[in-house]
């Protein structure tokens, strides 16, 4: 069912955090299996050169951030670093290309290859190729694409402080082209733009009206780039943090909510509250595309003192327990 009410999210926001947390640890429990983690690999399969304006971003060709460019990988190599991320124990491979849109060609072509290799090792494969046509997510879906990335970065109202080179709508056709293509929309945000708590509110109401809600939601927190306009951003406070995880968790009940970028910065119990309140997905490894991640070690010993096991890969619905465990 869709939240539609505006005025039901900001009130559930605005619970107390522990009230709020206990609600969330509930919905969770409800829906999922709280001793399970969704884990994930992202790989800059092209970095930098995007003609995209985003103020957060190292690969933007607008800011002055140092950063090596790299042309597209060939397909053997992006096969050969997701078996080694099937073997440190993750089931989703994703695959990203700073591209402003997907053009058909030769580089499209390989990368339906990468998918094809991917999910034929039985790793769930997801993409992140900016703005796609649905003949061209159709394609993707018929090699074998799992899910498709695709954010909304912030509320619609902030979205031009963000981003001018491309709309707030611009996204929204892309998210439709990929549910049409029935292929599952991974969409979140980015926390700590300078965006206000109503700002919040608004890309979480957002999210939970996208028909179908999306199968995974990455929670970001900025990480401040040298030479982006963001350089200098304070970072979120982290109990704001923890609390639009709360909300997403209550408002998208099914949906895998993932601890994205941001996440080297935060503390292990901080985490571990997170895990409470409802994320059950994390990016594994030591790079998010440009930037810096916790090591495997790291949070192979965190899962394992919480008692966290990996989820199995294209766990459906059915699968899924459905026993309201106690809090």
């Amino acid at each position: 069912m869709l939240i539609r009410d505006m005025e039901y999210i900001k009130n559930l926001y605005k619970k107390p955090l522990l009230d709020l947390i206990y609600k969330s640890a509930s919905v969770h429990r409800k829906h999922h299996q709280s001793d399970e983690m969704q884990m994930c690999t992202l790989l800059s399969i092209k970095t930098g050169g995007c003609s995209e304006d985003c103020g957060y971003c190292s690969q933007s060709i607008h800011n002055s951030a140092k950063l090596e460019k790299e042309i597209l990988l060939k397909t053997d190599d992006v096969l050969e670093k997701a078996r080694k991320a099937k073997d440190s124990g993750s089931t989703r491979f994703c695959m990203g290309a700073a591209w402003p849109k997907v053009l058909d060609g030769k580089a499209f072509d390989r990368v339906c290859d990468m998918v094809k290799g991917v999910s034929d090792m039985g790793l769930e494969a997801c993409v992140t190729l900016g703005m796609i046509t649905q003949k061209q997510a159709i394609r993707l879906k018929e090699a074998g694409l799992t899910s498709y990335n695709h954010n909304l970065d912030t509320s619609e109202d902030f979205y031009d402080k963000v981003v001018t080179t491309r709309t707030y709508q611009d996204r929204l056709d892309t998210l439709k082209n990929i549910a049409n293509a029935e292929i599952s929309v991974c969409c979140g945000g980015i926390l700590g733009l300078g965006e206000s708590e109503e700002d919040r509110i608004s890309l979480l109401h957002t999210l939970a009206n996208l028909d179908p809600q999306p199968e995974s939601v990455p929670i970001n927190t900025l990480v401040p780039v040298e030479g982006t306009p963001f350089e200098n951003q304070e970072r979120i406070d982290i109990f704001e943090w923890i609390r639009c995880i709360a909300v997403a968790r209550i408002l998208m009940p099914k949906t895998m909510v993932r601890l994205s970028a941001g996440r080297l910065e935060i503390s292990k119990e901080a985490q571990a509250l997170a895990f409470m309140a409802g994320a059950n997905s994390i990016f594994t490894g030591d790079t998010l595309l440009t930037t810096a991640n916790p090591s495997e070690n790291e949070d192979t010993a965190l899962l394992e003192t919480l008692g966290i096991k990996p989820r199995p890969p294209y766990k459906s619905d059915e699968q899924v327990s459905k026993k309201t465990q106690t809090v």
